[in-house]
């Protein structure tokens, strides 16, 4: 039974069960040592004497619902060694102990592993379920980083991470081949990154963003790696250079939906609206900057003067004081708001009953109550509702019809997309150079990327002129980014699980314990 007791507990260790004490809560195993005479850890000799005995208290793993504690009788040897400082030194047995330590080998490396997958406090709680006695200072100090490599990898892939969003930021350094985290630096800076670079040669192939920092430290510590741009962030970049075009050219957008809408009739908003305080604000805001403005005062110095902002007093100069009063009425959103348009055909066309109304609009999605409408057919009625506007899709809307591929898009977004198409030239003339620009990023054709930056500085299109001044000062590594298989998709993988781990620690990690766990996680 007790040789049975031997292999079930201790497998493949050189002890000897001499006795089991059990209670309701826990398992006290007595356990000797047999195996040889241990070495000095000093000198390496073999011990062939034995100094004395003494007992040692090992937590163990839990069996079922206790505790094991194994009291495990050692041996102290003597070192006859003559030219060892050291006389006399305690055995370890191999695969139960370990120097200075109160758990045993198998015990630690449960709490290790929980300590890399869980953290501090929430260790803490598995660990109570697991009856394992073992705390978050513990298990926090178990964690150990990794030595990182003399020689950097092949490929390397580095990117940025925030400690506090907006505020610290630190860099990670991954092994693309791998898909392994390689280094963990403590900020952002050039500085840091050419001296990690210089400290660990041998990198041939470096991925990074289209952040000038980083490609900077490249050149200074690096010079003859090459760098490759990642295919995301380039599309990420033109991506918010097509929706900028879009903001700029949305007054086009909205002149052509109301043209194909037709001029819908005009409330006479001046003179039957009653008189409330945002109105009279408007009122007489629209007379102080028109009356500026016409005596000759350029626009910089009406906003000064009546402490507005410059594009605010820009829409007082140029929209009408009807239109100014109604966007100021009409600011709060309502789930009424997409059926307005409906809404005001149905009344204009003789149907004025409010319960049928609000039936129509139920049939296709209000969720609104029926005292919401009422208000609304009442300022019908009274020929002071604000005349609904047209539809048109906002910029980013439009960025995304833009951005998919065009075997993604259904047949109701590619009428749309072509409908915007035919409301402003810029727009199409930046939709065909973004298309021509994904396709190049996409069956990786780095060869025609000069031939694209060309018409693209060519155009009339500020933000996508800007792109392209931005991917000549980096053409190398550009070119390498639509040429090459590597990109940073790794990398950005790894920054995910960064926010993970540090939303498990609640934010409170030090430097340290957070590099310790990224680069000890799996």
């Amino acid at each position: 039974m007790i040789k049975a007791v031997d292999e079930v507990l201790f497998p493949g260790v050189s002890v000897q069960v001499s006795g089991i004490q059990s209670s309701r809560d826990e398992l006290v195993v007595e356990v000797a040592s047999t195996g040889r005479p241990g070495r000095c850890p000093d000198c390496l000799r073999r011990a062939k004497r034995v100094h004395s005995l003494y007992q040692r208290r090992l937590a163990e793993r839990p069996v079922g619902s206790r505790q094991v504690v194994v009291r495990l009788t050692v041996r102290r040897f003597f070192c006859d060694g003559k030219s060892c400082p050291r006389k006399t030194f305690a055995e370890q047995v191999g695969g139960l102990t370990e120097r200075y330590c109160r758990s045993s080998v198998g015990l630690k490396s449960w709490l290790k592993a929980i300590a890399e997958q869980s953290g501090g406090r929430a260790g803490e709680r598995l660990c109570r379920q697991l009856r394992l006695a073992a705390g978050r200072t513990r298990l926090l100090g178990l964690l150990e980083a990794p030595l990182v490599p003399e020689r950097a990898p092949r490929v390397l892939g580095v990117d940025e991470f925030a400690f506090r969003k907006g505020r610290t930021y630190g860099t990670i350094l991954v092994d693309v081949e791998t898909a392994r985290v390689v280094d963990v630096l403590p900020d952002r800076t050039s500085e840091t990154f050419s001296a990690w670079l210089r400290e660990h040669p041998g990198a041939e192939i470096i991925c990074r963003d289209r952040a000038s920092t980083y490609s900077r430290a490249v050149k200074e510590a690096a010079p003859q790696a090459t760098e490759v741009a990642d295919r995301w962030h380039l599309l990420q970049n033109l991506s918010r250079a097509v929706e900028k075009t879009c903001h700029q050219h949305r007054p086009c957008l909205r002149k052509y939906a109301e043209e194909v809408a037709g001029d819908p009739p005009r409330m006479p908003l001046l003179d039957a609206l009653p008189p409330t305080l945002i109105i009279d604000r408007v009122r007489r805001r629209y007379e102080e900057v028109n009356r500026l403005v016409d005596t000759g005062y350029p626009l910089s110095e009406v906003a000064r003067r009546l402490g507005l902002d410059r594009k605010t007093a820009r829409r007082y100069r140029d929209t009408d004081l009807e239109t100014l009063i109604a966007s100021a009425r009409d600011r709060r959103n309502s789930p009424l708001d997409r059926f307005k348009p409906f809404l005001q055909a149905q009344y204009a066309a003789g149907n004025t009953n409010a319960a049928e109304l609000y039936q129509q609009i139920v049939d296709r999605g209000f969720r609104g109550g029926y005292s919401t409408l009422t208000r609304y057919v009442l300022s019908l009625r009274k020929n002071v509702a604000v005349p609904a506007p047209a539809h048109i899709p906002n910029p980013r809307t439009i960025t995304g019809l833009i951005m998919r591929a065009r075997d993604q898009l259904s047949t109701r977004e590619t009428a749309q997309l072509e409908q915007v198409r035919l409301a402003c030239p810029d727009i199409t003339n930046a939709c065909d150079l973004a298309r021509v620009f994904t396709d190049l990023v996409r069956h990786r054709r780095g060869n025609m990327l000069g031939e694209w930056i060309r018409h693209a500085e060519k155009s009339d299109l500020p933000p996508l002129r800007s792109f392209a001044g931005s991917l000549r000062q980096d053409f190398d590594a550009v070119t390498a980014g639509l040429t090459l298989r590597w990109s940073s998709g790794v990398v950005e993988g790894h920054v995910c699980r960064v926010k993970l781990l540090k939303r498990s620690m609640y934010g409170r990690a030090s430097f340290t314990l957070l590099r310790t766990r990224i680069l000890t996680s799996p």
